[in-house]
């Protein structure tokens, strides 16, 4: 019950949002929320070469990393589906991200490991929303993914494969809305905005959008097209 235009829209908002609010944090405090590869490297290098600094430093990323997966396994509880499916509860759970990312831009400053901890959890909750589209993978918190589906379905069509367009197409979408996002905070930032707060009410003021509009238009309309199949059928 989903259009192509509306996942891949979507998709794509929430690679922009992700980078955006990830983009803040780094500003912030040094630490990233949204994906945990480089950072995990890091901890490693501070346990390592132990010191006061690099202990904090440690707790920063061992914040962000242990509330991601928390995030994740609750995106797992609450939608408990491996496949996107719109008539999920993807409204209150984007919601759900920018209460989390309000709350955490409330609290950088004066409790920077909490705020990691709270925009990590969005972050896991995020990622964790969808898991398979039509054979693409679909993780909007970071990029590797995307870089490797790009990639590999882009090798394969210069080999002379049959592979669809949209296989190419929408990995290249997520990367560069990936990129404008982190290009947009920098920007926010530079201009004093509080961009991790920017961050929490699109978030908030998206989640509710498209609850009502789920709600409202979409059931609606698909009820309807399911009603007038089944009397197609009887007839």
């Amino acid at each position: 019950m989903h259009s192509n235009r509306v996942v891949i829209a979507g998709g794509c908002a929430l690679a922009f949002g992700a980078s955006f609010a990830n983009t803040g944090f780094v500003l912030h405090t040094g630490t990233s929320v949204s994906h945990l590869t480089g950072d995990i490297a890091k901890l490693t290098i501070d346990i390592a070469s132990w010191s006061p600094e690099t202990l904090a430093e440690a707790y920063r990323v061992a914040a962000a990393a242990g509330f991601f997966f928390c995030g994740a396994v609750t995106a797992g509880f609450l939608i408990h589906h491996p496949t996107l499916d719109l008539s999920r509860p993807y409204g209150r759970t984007v919601t759900g991200i920018g209460a989390l990312f309000l709350a955490a831009a409330c609290l950088v400053t004066r409790s920077p490991l909490v705020s990691i901890g709270l925009a990590g959890f969005g972050c896991g909750l995020q990622n964790a929303m969808a898991n398979h589209y039509r054979g693409i993978v679909l993780r909007t918190t970071h990029l590797t993914g995307m870089f490797t589906d790009f990639g590999v379905n882009l090798g394969m069509k210069a080999r002379g494969h049959g592979i669809p367009t949209w296989k190419i197409a929408v990995p290249l979408l997520i990367i560069l809305s990936f990129c404008l996002g982190g290009a947009c905070a920098v920007v926010s930032q530079k201009s004093g905005w509080d961009t991790v707060a920017i961050a929490g009410a699109a978030y908030l003021i998206a989640g509710i959008g498209w609850s009502i509009w789920k709600h409202g238009v979409l059931l609606p309309r698909e009820r309807g097209r399911s009603s007038q199949a089944m009397d197609a059928i009887e007839e």
